[in-house]
C-alpha cells in the first residue's frame, strides 16, 4: 500500500451498501433470578434504537424470554426514542433533501410550524402573565413540583422506566415554557436572566433523565439476562458478526454506546438553531466561484484580481497546488465543513452524507461511508445470493482517515470529522470546548478502540503492511480513566463544567457509582443547604426514590438528609399538599418529627384537616404525630411553676392561645380523645399555677363533653373486660378535679361579684316636704324589694360556691390531684407538678372558702375549717406552709371575736351559766 492516498482514491475505500445492525443473539428460556420481580414490566418495555453513530451496532436490551424484534434492531429509519420532542428544527425530516436544498435547510411549515403555532397560540396569555412576575423561570415551573408526586403515584415498580420517560417529558413541556419566555423577554433584565439559568438547569435535568432512564435499562435487563447468555462461536465471523457478539456479551462497551448515543441526542435536541442560521453559496456544483473564475480566465474575459488560484478542480487541488481557492469558496466550505461536523456530532452522519451530494461534494460523502463493518452473508451458505454489506477495505480506510485527521493543511473541522471517523482523539478534541463534546469525543474513541481491539482478535484477516499507531491499539480504556483524563484537562470552560452540579450526578450515573453520588449530595447538603436550587433538590428527592424502587442501595443517612432538606424547602414554598409523600418516605420517628414540625404553624382549621387527612393517605402515624404538634408545643414554654403570691395575671397572651388552639389537633378523631385529655391536663397545670384561669378554661372547653364517655365506649369496642389502662383512668380523674377546681373558682367569682353588688338603702330626710317624703317611702319600699331579691340569690349562690369548693377540698378517693391507679408509666413532670398544684390551688381554695364564711356571717362553720384542715383523713395540714396556716388561724380567729361578740362561746357554742 502506497505511503498516503489522495481523497479522490479515498472514496473508492468505501463501499456505498448499507451496513446493518447487528442481530440479538438467542437466549435460553430460563428465566432469572435476580431481579426477577421487575421482569414482567421490563419485557414489555417499549424497545429503544440508538442514534447512527460510530458503528451501527447500538444495543436494543430485550427481554431472555421473547424473541428478538430482528427488525426493529436492524432498522435504521425513524426517530430514535432516545430523542427528546424538542421544538428544535431538526426532527424526523431530513436536513438535507435532494430535491432542493434551501428547503432541506429550511424544514417546511408542515412539519416545523404547525404545533409551534399552535402551542404558541395556546401559551401566548399564559406567558404574557408570566412575563410580569419577579421571577419568571420559577412562576411558569412550580407546578413541576406537583407534577413530579402525582407521575410517582400513577406509576408502580413494574412501571419505573415509563415514570422516569414521564419526567423527562414534565421536564420538556417546562423547557419549552421557559424558552418562549425568554424569547419574549427584554434582553439585559436580572430577572430574565434568573429565568434563563432556570432554562439551562431544566434543560440539564431532562437529559439526566435521559441518560438514566438509558443505562438503567441495560443494566437491569444485563442483570436479568446475565445467567442465560452464552459465547456463540461463528466459523469465519464477519467484522459486523464479530462486533455484535461482542456487543451483546460486553457491557462496557454497550454501556459506553448509549452515552455515545445519549450525548448526540443531546447535540440532535440543539441543530436546529445552527441548521436555521447557516447558509452555503454552492447549490450543485462545489467550488462554484472558482470554477466560474477558471473559466472566465480561460476565455480572457475575467476583469477581476489576478490573484493566484487553483488551476485544477480535484478534491486534493488546493493540498497538491499549494494554491488557494476564491474567497467565498473558501468561507462556504468552512461553514459547510464546521455544519457537517455538527451534524456528525449530533449521531447524523446520512444526513451529513446527503448534504455533501447536495453541495455537489459527491466524493466527501464517499468518505464518510466507509466506517461500515463488513458482512458477507453469503458465507457458509447455500447457492441463493444476497448483497454484501459494509466495507470490506475498512481498516485502510481507517487509517487513511487518522492520516487526513493529522494534516495541518486542513481546515479544523475536516480534521476532526475524519478524527471522529477513526478515533483519533487528540485531533478530535481540538473542536471541543464544551463538557458534553469533550465526554462526547472520549467515550465515542473508546467504543472505537474496544470495538478495533475485538475485530483485530478475532476476525482473521489478511496480513496489512501499515497499522494504526500503537496506543490508539493497545489503550486499556475504563469508564473511570476517561473521567480520570477530563479532570485533568486543560480548557477552563470544560474545568468549571465538570464542577456543575448535573454534571457531576451524570458522571456517577454513568460509573453506576451510586455510594460516591451520594457523597456529593452529602457534600452540598451540608456546604449550601439553604442554597440549592428547588428543582435541583427535587429530582436529588426523586433520583433517590427511583434507587429504591429498584432496590438499590443508597446511603440511608444522605437519603434522609436529602427529604428532609427538599420537605423543609417545600414548607418554605408552602407546597402543601406534597408534603405528607415524602415525609412518609422518612424513617418513621423522623418523620413524625418532620411532619410535627410543619403542622406547628398551621393554624386554620380546615386546614388542619386536610393536613391529616393527606397525611392519612401516605401512612403516616397521624395520633403519633398529632401527639408530637401538642408536645412540641406545649413544651415551649419552660418556665417554673409559680407560687400564686408571686404569679401575675397578665391575661392570655398570644402564646397562651397557640397552647389552646393546639388542642384541637386531637379532638379531630374520636379515637384520640384519651390522648387529648392527657394533653390537656398537662397545659391545664401550666395555666393553673400561673392563676390563668380563663386560659385553663378555654383548654377545658376544647375538649368535648363526651370525651369520658367515648374513651370507655372505645376499651368496650375492643372487647376489654378489664379496667381502662391506668394512664387513661388517672388522665380521665385528674380532668374531673380541673373541671372541679374551675366550677369551684368560678362559683366564687359570682358569689363575689353579687356580694359587692348589694343594694343601697336611701338615706334618712329631714324637713321633707309631702311630695319627698312619698317619694322616700316608695323608695324604701323598692329597697327592702331588692334586697329581699339579693339576698335570696346571695343565699343560692353561698350554698353553690360552698359546695363547689368542698368539692374540691373533699375530693373523693384520696384527694384533690391525686392519682388512684397504680401501674401507669412514671412521669416524673407529670407527678411534681400535681404536688405543687395540691400547694398552690388547695390552700387557696380554703382562704376563698374563709371569705364566703364570714362575709355571710358562718362563724362557727368557718371555725370548722380548722377541724377540716386538721383531720388525718385529707391531710389538708400537709399542702399548707408555716406562713398559710399562721394566716389563716389569724383569719379564724376573727371569725370567733365575732362569735364572742354574739354572746357565744370562740367555738359559737352558747355560754353555760
Amino acid at each position: 500500500m502506497a505511503s498516503d492516498v489522495d481523497r479522490d482514491d479515498f472514496q473508492n475505500l468505501s463501499s456505498p451498501q448499507e451496513m446493518a445492525r447487528p442481530v440479538r443473539k438467542q437466549s435460553s428460556q430460563k428465566k432469572v433470578s435476580i431481579l426477577a420481580s421487575l421482569d414482567d414490566s421490563l419485557s414489555g418495555i417499549r424497545t429503544r434504537r440508538m442514534t447512527p453513530g460510530l458503528f451501527p451496532h447500538s444495543f436494543t436490551p430485550q427481554s431472555s424470554l421473547k424473541q428478538p424484534n430482528i427488525s426493529t434492531i436492524l432498522g435504521t429509519g425513524g426517530k430514535s426514542p432516545y430523542f427528546l420532542r424538542t421544538p428544535g428544527y431538526v426532527g424526523n425530516v431530513s436536513v438535507v433533501d435532494d430535491s432542493d436544498w434551501t428547503i432541506g435547510l429550511t424544514p417546511p411549515h408542515s412539519v416545523m410550524f404547525t404545533n409551534l403555532e399552535c402551542s404558541m397560540a395556546e401559551d401566548v396569555t399564559k406567558s404574557a402573565v408570566l412575563l410580569k412576575e419577579d421571577d419568571p423561570g420559577e412562576a411558569a415551573t412550580r407546578s413541576m413540583y406537583s407534577d413530579f408526586l402525582h407521575s410517582l403515584l400513577k406509576h408502580t415498580s413494574t412501571t419505573v422506566f415509563e415514570l422516569v420517560d414521564e419526567y423527562e417529558d414534565i421536564c420538556s413541556n417546562q423547557v419549552n415554557i421557559l424558552q418562549k419566555i425568554v424569547y419574549r423577554a427584554t434582553p439585559g433584565q436580572q430577572k430574565f436572566s434568573k429565568t434563563a439559568s432556570m432554562l439551562w438547569l431544566l434543560k440539564q435535568e431532562m437529559v439526566t433523565w435521559r441518560l438514566l432512564s438509558s443505562i438503567y435499562r441495560d443494566r437491569i435487563h444485563s442483570a436479568l439476562e446475565e445467567e442465560t447468555m452464552f459465547d456463540i462461536t461463528v466459523i469465519n465471523a464477519s467484522e459486523r458478526t464479530v462486533v455484535n457478539n461482542f456487543f451483546q456479551r460486553d457491557p462496557l462497551v454497550r454501556q459506553s454506546q448509549l452515552v455515545v448515543d445519549w450525548l448526540e441526542s443531546i447535540a440532535k435536541d440543539e441543530i436546529g438553531d445552527f441548521s436555521d442560521n447557516i447558509e452555503f453559496y454552492a447549490k450543485s456544483v462545489y467550488w462554484e466561484n472558482t470554477l466560474h473564475i477558471l473559466k472566465q480566465r480561460q476565455l480572457n474575459t475575467f476583469t477581476g484580481s489576478s490573484r493566484q488560484l487553483v488551476t485544477e478542480l480535484d478534491p486534493d487541488a488546493p493540498i497538491r497546488q499549494k494554491m488557494p481557492l476564491d474567497d467565498l469558496d473558501r468561507e462556504d466550505d468552512a461553514r459547510l465543513l464546521k455544519f457537517l461536523f455538527t451534524l456528525i456530532r449530533a449521531g447524523m452522519t446520512d444526513e451529513a452524507q446527503r448534504l455533501c451530494k447536495r453541495c455537489g461534494q459527491a466524493w466527501r460523502a464517499a468518505t464518510l461511508e466507509g466506517w461500515k463493518l463488513y458482512h458477507d452473508p453469503n458465507v457458509n451458505k447455500g447457492t441463493d445470493l444476497e448483497p454484501v454489506e459494509g466495507n470490506p477495505y475498512r481498516c485502510i480506510w481507517k487509517i487513511n482517515c487518522w492520516r487526513l485527521a493529522e494534516k495541518e493543511q486542513f481546515d479544523k473541522y475536516e480534521k476532526a470529522i475524519y478524527a471522529a471517523l477513526s478515533g483519533n482523539l487528540k485531533q478530535l478534541l481540538q473542536v471541543c470546548d464544551t463538557w458534553e463534546d469533550t465526554v462526547w469525543a472520549y467515550f465515542r474513541v473508546m467504543v472505537d478502540t474496544l470495538v478495533e481491539q475485538e475485530i483485530r482478535s478475532s476476525v482473521i484477516t489478511a496480513e496489512e503492511t501499515e497499522e494504526l499507531p500503537r496506543e490508539y491499539l493497545e489503550t486499556n480504556w475504563t469508564l473511570e480513566k476517561v473521567f480520570e483524563e477530563l479532570q485533568a484537562t486543560d480548557k477552563k470552560r470544560v474545568v468549571e463544567e465538570n464542577r456543575e452540579h448535573y454534571h457531576i450526578i451524570q458522571k456517577f450515573i454513568i460509573l453506576g457509582d451510586v455510594d460516591c453520588l451520594m457523597e456529593e449530595f452529602n457534600k452540598w447538603i451540608s456546604k449550601d443547604r439553604n442554597k440549592l436550587p428547588g428543582h435541583l433538590l427535587r429530582f436529588m428527592t426523586h433520583l433517590i426514590l427511583f434507587f429504591h424502587i429498584l432496590g438499590l442501595q443508597t446511603k440511608e443517612e444522605v437519603s434522609v438528609d436529602v427529604l428532609k432538606t427538599y420537605i423543609q424547602w417545600l414548607i418554605w414554598e408552602k407546597h402543601t399538599d406534597l408534603i405528607a409523600f415524602y415525609v412518609s418516605h422518612l424513617p418513621q420517628d423522623i418523620a413524625v418529627a418532620q411532619y410535627a414540625g410543619f403542622l406547628e404553624n398551621v393554624i386554620e382549621t380546615e386546614q388542619r384537616h386536610h393536613c391529616l387527612e393527606l397525611a392519612k393517605e401516605a401512612g403516616l402515624d397521624v395520633a403519633a404525630i398529632t401527639k408530637t404538634v401538642v408536645e412540641n408545643i406545649r413544651k415551649k414554654d419552660a418556665s417554673e411553676f409559680t407560687h400564686h403570691d408571686l404569679a401575675i395575671d397578665t391575661g392570655t397572651t398570644e402564646e397562651d392561645r397557640l397552647k389552646i388552639d393546639v388542642i384541637d389537633w386531637l379532638v379531630f378523631d374520636p379515637a384520640q380523645r384519651a390522648e387529648a385529655l392527657k394533653q390537656s391536663n398537662a397545659i391545664m397545670r401550666k395555666f393553673l399555677a400561673s392563676k390563668k384561669h380563663d386560659a385553663a378554661k378555654d383548654v377545658f372547653i376544647k375538649i368535648p363533653q363526651d370525651s369520658i364517655a367515648e374513651i370507655y365506649n372505645q376499651w368496650e369496642e375492643l372487647g376489654m373486660e378489664s379496667p381502662l389502662p391506668a394512664e387513661d383512668d388517672n388522665a380521665i380523674r385528674e380532668h374531673l378535679c380541673i373541671r372541679a377546681y374551675l366550677e369551684a373558682h368560678e362559683a366564687f367569682n359570682e358569689w363575689f361579684k353579687h356580694m359587692n353588688a348589694v343594694p343601697q338603702k336611701p338615706g334618712q330626710l329631714s324637713q321633707a316636704s309631702f311630695t319627698e317624703k312619698v317619694a322616700h317611702e316608695l323608695k324604701e319600699k323598692k329597697y327592702e324589694v331588692d334586697y329581699g331579691v339579693w339576698k335570696g340569690l346571695l343565699d343560692a349562690l353561698t350554698a353553690d360556691v360552698k359546695e363547689k369548693i368542698y368539692n374540691v377540698l373533699l375530693f373523693v378517693d384520696g384527694g384533690w390531684m391525686v392519682d388512684v391507679r397504680e401501674g401507669a408509666e412514671v412521669d416524673p413532670e407529670r407527678t411534681h407538678q400535681m404536688i405543687m398544684l395540691r400547694k398552690l390551688c388547695l390552700p387557696m381554695m380554703c382562704f376563698l372558702l374563709h371569705t364566703v364564711l364570714y362575709s355571710t356571717g358562718q362563724y362557727q362553720e368557718d371555725l370548722r375549717l380548722a377541724d377540716l384542715i386538721a383531720s388525718d383523713r385529707h391531710k389538708l395540714y400537709m399542702v399548707f406552709s408555716k406562713d398559710e396556716l399562721k394566716k389563716l388561724l389569724q383569719k379564724l380567729r376573727e371569725s370567733s371575736l365575732m362569735l364572742l361578740d354574739q354572746g357565744l362561746d370562740p367555738l359559737g357554742y352558747e355560754i353555760q351559766s
